[in-house]
């Protein structure tokens, strides 16, 4: 966009991997489009605050905002670069808030800067990021809107202008609403995720196929037909939208007001990632001593990230179930579990299928579509194949004589009639 940037970090290494034009995680484009920026001059990256924020008009604070594991976020690392960035700033400055955080929280940031910096003239904003892991350029260039909160009309002017070069809606509002509008996507597509497979899963037990169920919806004008209403998945994981349902359900004791609603989505998405290992146990009868190979480990396609992702948290359950687990994935980033012995990593589909007694997809990459199951089928103990994509199609599967079972498609009623969903018939 023409502008001059400078990238700040505290770790050290993290910076030298950018500054030679490589990202920390994969995103497609993201390496290129840093090596262009670096080659321009317009773009470098640094580990100390005085010359990353010197002279610098916008200030965008965009550091993760980690969770724990009931998806609780943590604000440390935000909080602390708030209370750093006070003796940095320029009079004038723009603070600009990207991360995703709990209402109230830009106030706490903006108290903290004002504490370390009582005279300077700043001004502050939320600008929420709307950022989707392998898109994640394409939602930055053309987003559908971008909201901006302030509490000072004159900073929403100066962010909006700022963000003049991107063509779309700007929408202004004050800083809490600001937040709560991210809240508040996240929080319905959620919704829209575990009203889906809960359909999915009664489809499932009467016959009935949600692929097309779900098409007949989002036909609807009174629904869209893009619509997050896709039948088949083990829920949503990486903590994103799981991370937003816990701000508001706090968000609701904090100021006495139920959240019925938020409350059963999490729990219909935590019953949704006991799917496989439901399965499992019906065809087994037990996971002891059992061998799992799991088709895709990130969060999601286009990424390599293993943060959250529903496939490292089906492989935990299954562990420590008994049962052994192994895996494999085009690009996933296997440093981020810090030597965590959850899953074997294989160098590919046909290491992870010698000697399993199952096969799960669990991540949708597309040359799992061309994989030979047929060999893939004589590697392994017994041909069991749990797809949670959809991504296969099951007549063909179960012409090489595997016991297949998908999410939504209604094959469950079917395979009970044949028996071979019974439970424990491919034991021995």
């Amino acid at each position: 966009m023409g502008y001059s940037v400078i990238g700040f970090d505290e770790d050290a290494a993290r910076i030298a991997k950018l500054n030679t034009g490589t990202a920390p995680l994969f995103e497609p484009g993201l390496d290129a489009l840093l090596q262009q920026g670096l080659a321009s001059g317009r773009l470098r990256f640094t580990t100390n605050y005085a010359d990353g924020l010197r002279g610098a008009s916008c200030v965008w604070l965009t550091y993760d905002t980690p969770v724990n594991d009931r998806d609780e976020v943590d604000l440390t690392t935000i909080i602390a670069a708030a209370q750093k960035i006070a003796q940095y700033l320029k009079d004038d400055a723009v603070v600009i808030v990207h991360s995703q955080v709990p209402v109230g929280t830009c106030e706490q940031i903006e108290s903290m800067i004002r504490a370390g910096a009582p005279t300077l003239p700043f001004g502050i904003a939320c600008v929420p990021e709307n950022l989707r892991l392998g898109r994640a350029l394409e939602c930055f260039r053309k987003p559908a809107m971008i909201v901006i909160g302030s509490n000072q009309e004159a900073t929403i002017d100066r962010v909006e202008a700022f963000c003049s070069l991107l063509p779309c809606p700007k929408v202004r509002m004050n800083l809490r609403s600001a937040e709560m509008t991210k809240h508040a996507i996240n929080s319905y597509l959620a919704t829209c995720v575990s009203y889906v497979n809960e359909l999915a899963n009664l489809c499932d037990a009467v016959g009935a196929n949600a692929g097309i169920v779900s098409k007949a919806l989002r036909m609807d004008e009174r629904v869209s037909p893009r619509a997050p209403l896709l039948p088949g998945g083990l829920g949503f994981a990486g903590a994103t939208l799981a991370r937003d349902l816990r701000a508001l359900q706090a968000l609701g004791k904090r100021v006495g007001h139920p959240t019925h609603l938020f409350d059963a989505v999490l729990e219909v998405n935590e019953e949704q990632k006991q799917i496989v290992h439901r399965r499992l146990n019906a065809l087994f009868g037990s996971l002891e001593r059992l061998t799992v190979g799991i088709l895709g480990l990130t969060y999601k396609t286009g990424t390599s990230t293993l943060r959250r992702s529903a496939a490292i948290e089906i492989a935990r359950g299954l562990k420590n179930a008994g049962a052994t687990v192994k895996g494999y994935d085009p690009k996933a980033a296997i440093e981020e579990l810090c030597g965590e012995d959850v899953v074997q990593f294989c160098s590919s589909a046909e290491e992870v299928a010698a000697n399993s007694s199952a096969l799960v997809i669990v991540t949708e990459w597309p040359e799992f579509k061309d994989l030979d199951f047929a060999d893939l089928g004589a590697r392994m103990k017994h041909r069991v194949l749990i797809d949670t994509k959809n991504l296969l199609e099951p007549d063909r599967l179960r012409s090489l004589g595997y016991t297949y079972s998908d999410i939504g498609r209604g094959s469950l009623l079917e395979s009970s009639k044949t028996g071979s969903h019974s439970r424990g018939v491919v034991c021995g």
